[in-house]
């Protein structure tokens, strides 16, 4: 079952009230999509993004009765969502950019490392390259890029000679072959809350295929035209990639004031109930005139 992240940290930010106009550009298992929903009401609405066309199918029965507009776009597309709803600019805008439940469960995404089904790792199926044909093509030098600067992996170089030795025999095409593999190159931590060997290089292969990093640079520089003076941006991010972005996004953008001079992390409460949450980061920040 998903569960949403930090949920309470963000209503209490983003402090929704009945009649607001908020936008959850990350839909996913639709739960902070919910919560908002029954806050706005009477008379407000949610405008809820995702890429996954798959997330908004999901959500149309779970969502029934509320006050929900779903959109399958992209986040950084938001001004033109709104111009083409006809809405003005909203009370605050949500974005979680962690993975939902569903996703991880869905084994012909590839998400998840015990997948037995191609390894595509695309948010949106119908765009872009899967990740397995990346995986296939990219020399050696450019595996080893990608994996150290998207993944912050640094035995990216032992990956990569790992997946060109593989891939001359067989290529590799599903999400257990890849997570075997890195498992076999990378030595696994002693810890007992250690994450898995081929965490980053999964992270590194998923940002790479749906270009997360420049979606969202383009996201917050575009978000604060669709803010009203007052209205809020929170963030949840789950890697220091997309923390630094925002962080330095809602720093140096005039148009931006940041509420938070630290990043909101989850209680030990909730990573005991949802351990998926425990690299969460929370950042906001207020639209200025």
């Amino acid at each position: 079952m998903h569960l949403p992240v930090l949920l309470t940290e963000v209503l209490a930010w983003l402090n929704p009230q009945p009649g607001d106009v908020i936008v959850d550009g990350t839909l996913g298992g639709g739960g902070h999509t919910r919560a908002l929903a029954e806050r706005v009401r009477p008379g407000g609405m949610v405008v809820a993004l995702d890429r996954d066309p798959a997330a908004l199918d999901r959500a149309q029965p779970v969502l029934g009765g509320l006050p929900v507009r779903l959109v399958q776009a992209n986040f950084a597309d938001l001004p033109e969502v709104l111009e083409a709803i006809h809405l003005p600019a909203v009370h605050g805008v949500l974005l979680d950019l962690g993975l939902s439940s569903d996703q991880l469960a869905d084994a012909e995404r590839g998400f998840s490392f015990s997948s037995p089904g191609p390894l595509d790792l695309r948010f949106d199926p119908t765009e872009g390259e899967p990740a397995w044909r990346l995986l296939n093509r990219l020399s050696e030098e450019h595996l080893a890029d990608l994996i150290y600067h998207y993944g912050e992996e640094r035995f990216s170089r032992r990956i990569a000679r790992a997946i060109v030795r593989q891939r001359r025999s067989a290529p590799l095409r599903t999400s257990e072959e890849l997570a075997a593999l890195v498992r076999r190159v990378v030595p696994a931590a002693r810890h007992p809350h250690a994450i898995d060997p081929a965490t980053r290089t999964f992270q590194a292969f998923r940002i790479a295929v749906n270009e997360e990093l420049k979606w969202l640079e383009i996201a917050l520089r575009r978000i604060p035209a669709c803010l009203r003076p007052g209205g809020r941006l929170a963030v949840i991010s789950f890697h220091s990639l997309e923390d630094r972005r925002v962080k330095e996004a809602m720093r140096t953008d005039p148009r931006y004031r940041a509420l938070t001079r630290k990043p909101i992390r989850p209680s030990d409460e909730e990573t005991a109930r949802n351990p998926r949450a425990r690299s969460a980061k929370l950042r906001v920040a207020e639209r200025v005139a």
